[in-house]
């Protein structure tokens, strides 16, 4: 079974008012295991809304979707909940770290809710692994822009997921930090043998992955 992630004919469409708003149409993508996947195309072409369905965060109008050969896209919110805490990381452009937490505590959180052992102990391994020793006990407000999504990186892959999705893992970072979250993120994933779905406005990030697609008015081109 080499299909991690497949989603079959899936549209996804927004009804405001009287207008019916058509944001992805007829998608067809495979992701197989250990594989990276470069997403590309302009802002407002649902590039972000592709991540959000392959994450079941977002429900297909139609279509299907797969992860493992499970049909994520008939479960209840609860079974697709439970599939993406243990499979899937996911890594937002803007961090979306507790405010109030520290960097150790927003880790260890995902470790927590999946009832692991020692995830404080945890939660510190892998913030170490990237460079954080000194910042186990700030507040994201006390923290770099490259430094949060350090540690929103390490909270994404806590649970060693066999899939991470990133939207825009650069995009609000100088290109030095962006250059050091693509090497995290790419050698995780080769150490690991995850795969990876990437939107990226940076061709250059974008030329790191396997297999690069283009998304335009809500079609893969």
């Amino acid at each position: 079974m080499d299909s991690l992630l497949k989603l079959k004919n899936v549209n996804l469409k927004y009804q405001t008012g009287n207008d019916t708003i058509k944001v992805l149409k007829n998608i067809n993508l495979e992701t197989k295991k250990n594989e990276s996947i470069s997403i590309v195309g302009e802002s407002g072409s649902g590039k972000t809304s592709l991540i959000m369905l392959a994450g079941g965060l977002e429900k297909a109008t139609s279509g299907k979707i797969f992860f493992e050969d499970q049909e994520i896209s008939k479960m209840s919110e609860d079974e697709v909940s439970k599939i993406r805490r243990k499979n899937i990381g996911i890594v937002f452009q803007s961090f979306y770290l507790i405010p109030n937490y520290t960097a150790v505590e927003n880790v260890a959180l995902t470790l927590e809710l999946n009832n692991l052992k020692n995830p404080t102990e945890r939660a510190k391994e892998l913030l170490d692994r990237f460079g954080l020793k000194n910042r186990f006990n700030n507040l994201p407000s006390q923290l770099s822009g490259g430094e949060q999504q350090r540690v929103a990186i390490a909270r994404a892959i806590a649970m060693k997921p066999k899939l991470i999705l990133a939207d825009e893992p650069t995009g609000n970072l100088d290109s030095e930090n962006s250059q050091m979250i693509a090497d995290i993120l790419f050698k995780y994933i080769k150490e690991e043998k995850s795969s990876l779905i990437m939107v990226t406005h940076d061709p250059k990030l974008a030329n790191k992955a396997k297999r690069k697609i283009k998304i335009k008015d809500g079609k893969i081109v």
